[in-house]
């Protein structure tokens, strides 16, 4: 599974345990109200009932808790696959611009003896910086040469390469560890004893 697609299903998960821990919690907060103003008969009935919800409310919170957990160990593999692929392209970007520079100094020494240069690689060297430019092509047409070298493009056999999206390959990488499985939150519920009895009261 990859690790923006495990992201969004715990999330989904941690917050539809959230809702339902919210929810037992109102009911159990209504519980240890009645309780308060119950006859002594009925206040052992809400107390199994006020038990009950305690575990039921403990029982989402293990599990929510078992969701955080993973959602925070996806987060540190994301966090270093975005690293990595960011300290690629800024080590390729340093690679590029030294071989650009080396480039742009070999064109202005060529329009400075007085050779001819295409007119893109011009262009690149007068971007890169103008007074050079302007310096270079001076010193070239004081230069008198019966026959002048003309030069190919230093980039004409250059491919332009696409970046790779750190964030894309962060949320593409392998997600590793096989997260926890995913239960339901009224499973989790269905699982503590009494809780089915508990719910069948409470639509009562």
């Amino acid at each position: 599974m990859k690790i923006g697609e495990a992201q969004q299903i715990y999330r989904q998960q941690v917050q539809s345990y959230r809702k339902e821990s919210e929810a037992v919690s109102k009911q159990l907060a209504q519980v240890q109200t009645k309780m308060k103003y119950a006859s002594k008969e009925d206040r052992e009935h809400y107390k199994s009932e006020a038990a009950t919800l305690e575990l039921t409310l403990e029982a989402l919170d293990d599990q929510k808790s078992e969701y955080e957990a993973y959602l925070e160990r996806l987060s540190e593999q994301y966090c270093a696959h975005w690293n990595k692929v960011a300290d690629q392209q800024q080590k390729e970007a340093a690679k590029q611009y030294a071989r650009d520079l080396g480039k742009i100094m070999e064109v202005a020494r060529r329009i400075m003896r007085g050779d001819i240069v295409p007119a893109s690689d011009e262009k690149k060297l007068m971007d890169f910086n103008r007074e050079m430019y302007q310096t270079a092509k001076n010193i070239g047409s004081m230069v008198q040469r019966e026959k002048r070298k003309k030069y190919d493009s230093l980039w004409g056999d250059e491919e332009t390469k696409e970046s790779e999206d750190p964030k894309e390959a962060a949320q593409n990488a392998h997600a590793g560890s096989e997260g926890p499985q995913i239960v339901d939150a009224a499973d989790t519920i269905a699982s503590v004893p009494g809780a089915s009895l508990q719910e069948s009261n409470s639509t009562d």
